[in-house]
């Protein structure tokens, strides 16, 4: 019999921590723009890594150009992610941002045959049940997605192409030295984005302190740091199928807080979601022992 392990608690924290800033990032907008939002939670998030990163000392990788090249790939596409999710939020709600924002999880896998990774019939299982999913969850009578819905999915694209840049770069650089640098360079994406599309003030920053001090060090600092100290010592299949509870979060998150409501229909659809995340990354191991029981 089996029971869940302290870095299992740990990945549920984290998984709670990412789909309640959801409802952060929503709140946020209620006094910033997106890219402002963006920007501020960026340098938060930045500077929030700055002690872990001092404590790590001489445990940290060598630091080099691949860290500078890397980090500006990375945070060039975290901005890029962030941006259209951030977008996104304007029109539609939390808990379908964060179902909608979770299909990377089905993508990546799919990504990886063109780079010359092995896949298996639980992938395809995946994709076929989180895209009826996403009809049931976004598309409208009129066989057309809503606006929010489209820009979250496209936003999923990206954090797919984040997973993959990270994956590659995490073998060759200091993890904390890569957070932060891509944490500073989609800053200063989000920087100009903001002053060429939006005009800021001093005291809209003040009015969303709590969110963006929740999106900026709760989400990134204090998450980044609990899943790197659980996946020492979690399987990375097992990792996924944790971190996929951010999904069920936001929902929840959304509803608790913002009041947003899940009919039938939507049920339905984040069910399916949910399950083809869970069936796309369950791991093979398992179900060889379960064979081997029967």
């Amino acid at each position: 019999m089996s029971f869940i392990s302290p870095a299992h608690l740990l990945l549920i924290s984290v998984a709670a921590i990412w789909g309640f800033a959801f409802v952060a990032q929503s709140a946020g907008m209620d006094y910033l723009g997106p890219h402002s939002f963006n920007a501020a939670r960026f340098i938060l998030g930045a500077l929030s890594l700055v002690p872990l990163w001092i404590l790590m000392g001489k445990q940290r990788l060598p630091q080099g150009k691949t860290l500078l090249y890397g980090g500006i790939l990375a945070g060039s596409v975290m901005f890029a992610g962030f941006s259209f999710q951030q977008i996104g939020l304007l029109y539609t709600t939390a808990g379908n941002a964060g179902f909608i924002t979770s299909m990377y999880i089905v993508l990546v896998p799919i990504a990886g045959i063109f780079l010359g990774q092995a896949t298996n019939m639980n992938t395809w299982i995946g994709v076929v049940l989180a895209v009826i999913g996403l009809y049931y969850l976004s598309i409208g009578p009129d066989l057309k997605i809503g606006y929010g819905d489209l820009l979250e999915l496209i936003g999923a694209f990206f954090w797919t192409a984040h997973v993959i840049t990270i994956g590659w770069l995490s073998r060759k650089v200091d993890a904390i030295g890569l957070s932060i640098t891509q944490f500073l360079v989609a800053a200063v994406w989000a920087t100009g984005a903001a002053m060429l599309y939006e005009t800021p003030v001093l005291g809209d920053f003040q009015a969303a302190w709590l969110p963006l001090l929740y999106a900026g060090i709760a989400s990134s600092g204090i998450a980044c740091t609990l899943q790197i100290i659980a996946q020492r010592k979690v399987e990375p299949s097992t990792t996924a199928l944790i971190l996929s509870m951010e999904a069920l979060f936001a929902v929840l998150g959304g509803w608790l807080l913002l009041g947003e409501h899940i009919g039938i229909k939507e049920m339905i659809g984040c069910s399916l979601m949910l399950a083809g995340m869970v069936v796309s990354q369950w791991p093979a191991k398992r179900k060889r022992q379960l064979a081997a029981q029967s």
